[in-house]
């Protein structure tokens, strides 16, 4: 599976999002409100205040802190992949440096991500459009019929058209026998080591070894041998 396409014009990106505010209080009243209406069905029992933690699920109330991206390097009998993360605490700065990396390669790139036809892709493109940038030539979507869309998304490969379930990347790895470092965090604490320990490298690392999972996955999809840790470059901000 996916041996038509070229392990050198993909590029696998993932990303960590958080509330845009620390708590609910410091959100504006007129936001809170509208809050309160989008989360009334999903909160259940739960307080407004209370689930508002999770608020950087949805890019009406989150923001972009880290967009990690990797890119197949070498030759066949010896692959590699080169890592480079953009993050911080300024969303458009951050975006605006990605969108940069973007431009700067081919229009007919295939970027990669595991759920990321559901989340990753859709968020980005939303954040641009809040922060008044525009569209890299990859993320152009509108008007365009979707075997035009030459995005990969390694949860949607897995379906294999069913869409009963949400298949996690910790999953895959696991059944695929693909090694990943146990982490100090998960995805569901991201929001509170960003606003409440404020650190931002830590949230960086996270995201950077998913998208070592997620090209790692690729490889097994392909049949094909796990990169070698030695094979693996995180390039400096």
């Amino acid at each position: 599976m996916l041996e038509q396409y070229d392990l050198h014009n993909l590029l696998v990106i993932d990303i960590e999002t958080v509330p845009q505010y620390s708590t609910h209080d410091e959100v504006p009243p007129h936001l809170q409100k509208l809050w309160d209406l989008k989360t009334q069905y999903q909160r259940k029992d739960e307080t407004a205040e209370n689930y508002y933690e999770r608020a950087g699920i949805w890019a009406e109330f989150g923001k972009i802190v880290c967009i990690s991206a990797g890119i197949f390097t070498g030759t066949k009998d010896a692959i590699g992949l080169r890592i480079k993360s953009f993050a911080g605490h300024d969303e458009k700065e951050l975006l605006t440096k990605f969108s940069a990396l973007l431009f700067s390669l081919s229009a007919n790139l295939v970027m990669v991500a595991h759920n990321g036809k559901e989340f990753d892709f859709p968020y980005i493109c939303r954040r641009l459009l809040v922060n008044g940038l525009p569209f890299p030539p990859q993320l152009q979507l509108a008007g365009k019929k979707p075997w035009e869309i030459i995005h990969l998304d390694t949860m949607e490969l897995w379906k294999f058209g069913d869409y009963k379930n949400y298949t996690s990347l910790n999953l895959l790895t696991a059944i695929f026998d693909i090694p990943t470092p146990k982490d100090d965090i998960d995805g569901s604490m991201v929001g509170h080591v960003y606003w409440n320990e404020q650190q931002l490298d830590r949230i960086c690392t996270y995201c950077q070894k998913d998208v070592v999972a997620t090209a790692q996955l690729i490889r097994r999809y392909r049949g094909e041998d796990l990169i070698k840790d030695e094979m693996i470059t995180i390039v400096a901000p």
